[in-house]
């Protein structure tokens, strides 16, 4: 009997090929096995390279969670001081999964030129500060150095250089008012590095200066800072890390992690999950039909053979499996291709850069790609494994098969 399958299946996998009916159909479906895992690997590693790049450029700029007075300030401007001796700082050890914490503070001011001028938010940071993000963001110059003493180095953005007219090196006015009452106090900041995080929300806003201007502006102690901005190991655990961490504060402290401070834009690149499940669930109903199909035709062109087997005491599951062992390899086949030009494309993207995005609507210049063995294997075997499910279906045609009409069949 093992030898009457085996010569059933080699003649399935030789001829499939040759038929004039059968060849095509076949081709077709490892074709759409193939550009089914292609546009699924690309949406996914699209779409979860928007998330972590939108994340980091939020996270830049504010933490992954901020710990500030409770007050009903809810503007950028930091205005009831808080200490820095807090059992938390300068290291939150009392909670799992904090990687830094450190002390800022913001102000409102106004930056003035010979024939313009701008609101801006100066974002006091001290020796703490880390600039991992920023790093990246940088685009001349250099960053601010804080940590020796007060000094009038300033970090703006390329959207706030290039609308008032600003490179490396130049000098400024920053005009800073508590009031109408009292004429503006002036701190002369000179340009030492430009950034561009393409969030332009934040890039138009945002200047990074020495902390203890601000300090100094609002009568502030050398303890005392805004808020303390904490970064964290893994953004999956936010929620649960944010609320140990307003366990371990006072009560007159309050945690806020980013994705409540910047609710609208984590809602929408939520939406990308929806979006690749959808494309996902589509890719694999039209693989799924295209192999329906061709193993329909197999069975159809096989139908003296099937007959022939069963006459010969073959049982109907036994002749099943030779047909899904043979449309398991054509299953193959198309994710072999799949995962070959689906992951080139990804790579070149990568690293060459192929295909920008407009930034005033995605916040970054390229379609960044975010490249995983996890999701790969799970995404290939889960598209083989649904696509085996759904051949179960048509391969029972094969039990209603009557092998004297099937030998007489032509």
């Amino acid at each position: 009997m093992n030898f009457e399958l085996f010569i059933a299946k080699r003649i399935i996998g030789n001829k499939a090929y040759k038929s004039s009916v059968s060849a095509p159909i076949i081709k077709i479906g490892i074709a759409a096995i193939a550009i089914g895992i292609i546009v699924m690997l690309i949406a996914i590693a699209t779409g979860l390279g928007l998330q972590q790049k939108i994340r980091d450029k939020v996270v830049a700029f504010n933490g992954h969670i901020e710990i500030t007075n409770y007050d009903t300030n809810a503007s950028d401007e930091s205005q009831v001081p808080i200490t820095l001796n807090q059992d938390f700082y300068p290291e939150f050890n009392s909670v799992e999964g904090v990687k830094h914490i450190q002390g800022v503070a913001s102000k409102f001011a106004v930056i003035r030129t010979e024939t313009d001028f701008e609101g801006v938010v100066i974002k006091g940071v001290g020796s703490d500060y880390n600039w991992e993000y920023f790093k990246e963001f940088l685009v001349d110059g250099r960053l601010p150095d804080f940590s020796q003493k007060r000094n009038e180095e300033i970090l703006i953005s390329s959207y706030l250089a290039n609308r008032l007219g600003f490179k490396v090196g130049d000098k400024f006015q920053t005009l800073f008012g508590e009031n109408l009452d009292k004429m503006p106090r002036i701190i002369n900041y000179k340009i030492v590095g430009i950034y561009s995080s393409g969030f332009q929300e934040l890039d138009e806003k945002f200047c990074l200066a020495d902390l203890r201007h601000i300090q100094r502006l609002n009568k502030w102690g050398k303890d005392e800072i805004g808020s303390f901005e904490v970064f964290i190991n893994d953004f999956s655990e936010l929620q649960t890390i944010s609320e140990h961490v307003y366990l371990e504060t006072s009560s007159d402290l309050n945690a806020r992690p980013v994705n409540r401070k910047y609710y609208t834009v984590f809602q929408w690149i939520k939406i990308f999950d929806s979006n690749t499940s959808i494309i996902i669930a589509i890719m694999i109903i039209v693989a799924g039909i295209n192999m329906i199909t061709a193993l329909l035709v197999l069975i159809l062109e096989r139908t003296n053979m099937i007959g022939v087997l069963k006459a010969l005491g073959s049982s109907n599951w036994t002749i099943r499996k030779v047909f899904l062992y043979n449309a398991s390899y054509l299953i193959g086949l198309g994710l072999f291709w799949g995962n070959l030009i689906g992951l080139s494309l990804l790579f070149a993207q990568k690293y060459f850069k192929l295909f920008p995005l407009n930034p005033d609507t995605y916040y970054v210049s390229e379609a960044p790609v975010y490249i995983s063995l996890d999701y790969i294997l799970i995404l290939n075997i889960g598209t083989f494994v649904a696509c085996l499910l759904m051949l179960l279906i048509p391969s029972i045609i094969i039990s209603k098969i009557s092998p004297v009409k099937a030998i007489r069949f032509d």
